[in-house]
Order: structure tokens, then sequence, then C-alpha cells
């Protein structure tokens, strides 16, 4: 895969952009490769170079990605005032829950058809999701669509006012929870053990509800890359972003395996 810089511009050149409408609501959807359907669903402050980079090796992995564009300037590089203010306008959206445990966001409704339609045109066994960060909890969401088979939430930061909380129904919990144990399927987790945003009550919370279902990996902070865009530096503060701008990409590092597992899971699931 071409190494392109992660501080300038990304055109997405490599990608086809589409206005998809599902339930009545228009997004663009940066759809590349070929195989079966992986949707990647960005973090704040939307489809950076990072983002994208971790796109592209889903993609080269032999999937077809579908990548929405929820938030932010599509292909910007990460910058300290606008993503500040993408993640206070995010925040208070009608379509997102950052606060309060026991709901779903309302976005989740359209990721979970974008993964119908993803199967329709990509065929094959189901479609895998990665949600990160702000939308880390939204593959979970998704597995109320009986084509999602790989779920993988990367640091789920949702609720930001509840350490222990989880951003979905109880309802929707208990359902994806029966069809876990139903079809044999699990979910795939991650996160830095000193995370601020998505701390150990998190994960210990996702075990009590889904059981063995859930499968949980703590990364040490000192697995995270340190050179890091000044958002990071100066709101997130802590390692957290696992697959994208906390990822050192060499050989035997923490953060590459966890790639790599992501990556070998998608197959497993989708591909074999």
């Amino acid at each position: 895969m071409q190494t392109r810089p992660l501080d300038a511009y990304d055109p997405l050149e490599d990608f086809t952009p589409r206005k998809i409408t599902l339930n009545d609501i228009t997004k663009m959807v940066h759809v590349s490769g070929s195989g079966p359907a992986v949707i990647v669903i960005p973090e704040i402050p939307g489809i950076s170079p990072h983002v994208a980079r971790f796109a592209r090796w889903v993609r080269e992995a032999g999937f077809t990605v579908y990548m929405p564009s929820l938030y932010g300037r599509d292909g910007e590089p990460i910058d300290l005032d606008v993503g500040q203010a993408i993640f206070k306008r995010i925040c208070v959206s009608a379509e997102f829950r950052a606060f309060g445990a026991g709901g779903s966001s309302p976005v989740t409704r359209w990721l979970r058809a974008l993964a119908n339609l993803a199967h329709d045109e990509c065929g094959g066994r189901g479609v895998g999701a990665i949600g990160m960060c702000f939308s880390g909890n939204f593959a979970l969401s998704m597995m109320l669509e009986p084509s999602m088979l790989a779920p993988v939430l990367s640091q789920p930061a949702l609720p930001l006012d509840d350490a222990g909380g989880l951003e979905i129904a109880p309802d929707e919990l208990n359902a994806v929870k029966a069809r876990l144990d139903k079809e044999d399927l699990t979910v795939m987790a991650y996160r830095f053990e000193g995370d601020r945003f998505c701390k150990a009550q998190r994960f210990a919370a996702y075990q009590e509800a889904l059981g063995d279902r859930f499968i949980g990996r703590v990364l040490p902070d000192s697995a995270a890359n340190k050179d890091v865009p000044a958002f990071f530096e100066k709101v997130v503060q802590t390692p957290h972003n696992v697959v994208t701008v906390h990822l050192i990409d060499k050989e035997g590092e923490p953060t590459r395996k966890a790639r790599d597992e992501i990556l070998a899971f998608f197959v497993q699931r989708l591909a074999s």
C-alpha cells in the first residue's frame, strides 16, 4: 500500500464517493475495494488521513470498504480548533447520544441499513464493521442487522458521563446477546489501559452483559504512539486511538498486532 503523509490533506481519490439515501437520510459514503463488505465508522474528528489509512488496510486485506461521512471534513488532517468545534457540535447533535447510558444513538439505525445495502451489493457470508471512539459502540448496535457478523469496538467512548455505562438500549443489548449465543458469534474490543474516555469499567460492563461473547483486549499505555496531533495531545490527553493516531506501524508493536488481529477477525468471519 502506498505510504501517504498523515499530516496533510488526503483526497481519497482511490475511493468512490457515493451519496446514499437510507431511511430518508442521505449521507456521503466512500467506497473502495472488492470482496465482502466492511464498514469503517470514523472517529472524531472525522475521516482523517489516519482513519483512511486504516480503511485502506481493510481493503488490502480483501474487503470492500464502506466509509460513511458522519462528521468533520473528509480527508482533512486533524486540527486542534476544528477538532474541538466538531466534538462540541456532535455532543448535542440529535443523531448521537453522547450522554446517558441505556440508549442507542439514532444514527445506528442508518448504519444498520447501510450494512444491509452493503451485503446486497457485495454478497458473501455477511458484513463486518468497526466503530472507533465516539462511534465505538455503533458496531454492537449494528448487530441487530442480520447480515452483520463481525463487530469490532475500538475504544468505545460513549456515554461520556458514565465510565461503566453502555451506549445501547437494554432491549437491544438483550437481542444482541441472544443472537451472539444462537449464532456462535463474538465481539472484539480494544482499549489502552490508561484511556480516560474508555475505562476498565466499560469493558467490565460489556463482559457482564455479553459474557464470553465479548473479547476485550487491553494494551499498555507504553505501546501508544507519542507523536500525535495537538488535538489528541491537548484534548484526548491519554493513549486512546488503537488503530489510528496511537498506532505504531512497526513489526512487533502491540498496536500493529491489534490491527492484524482485527483484519484476521474479518477474514475469519466474512471470507473463510
